[in-house]
């Protein structure tokens, strides 16, 4: 009955769990009130339970949003020193409208071996062209894409 309120309350069955161990080592902390209790004590309980749950909401609401802390720069995925999202949002924008500026043949490449990872190989079966048209084209699609990145910085 405690978890399911808990879980009603939070919205979380791992916090409603957390509150719910919390009010019954309070309740085990004052094991006077539950020996000598006159009346049911799942009215006292579940009120243990509720102001638990609104002093949790409390601390998180003055708390300011966790957020996970970025990668060192030169490590797995990591972000260049000193990133910040924004400034990679901005930029992934920015090369988008560049490739859309592309000619299709050019942007297909760029797509299928860079965004997607395949192999020159895969992209030349997909397309049934030979593997040197493939890197070729990927070869005159990234100078394209480099001089439309340029010219968009120049703006």
């Amino acid at each position: 009955m405690l978890l399911a309120y808990a879980t009603r309350l939070t919205g979380d069955r791992a916090a409603a769990e957390d509150l719910v161990q919390e009010t019954l080592i309070r309740a085990w902390k004052h094991v006077h009130i539950v020996a000598t209790a006159t009346i049911p004590l799942t009215g006292w309980l579940l009120t243990i339970l509720r102001n638990l749950a609104f002093d949790r909401a409390r601390r998180q609401a003055t708390r300011p949003l966790e957020v996970p802390e970025l990668p060192e720069a030169g490590s797995a995925g990591g972000a260049a020193a000193g990133g910040d999202h924004s400034d990679r949002v901005v930029d992934s924008i920015v090369v988008v409208e560049a490739l859309k500026s592309l000619p299709e043949l050019h942007s297909s490449m760029l797509i299928e071996v860079y965004y997607r990872n395949r192999s020159v190989a895969e992209v030349a079966k997909q397309f049934q062209i030979p593997q040197g048209t493939v890197k070729s084209r990927t070869h005159y699609a990234l100078r394209a894409l480099r001089n439309a990145l340029a010219t968009h910085g120049e703006e």
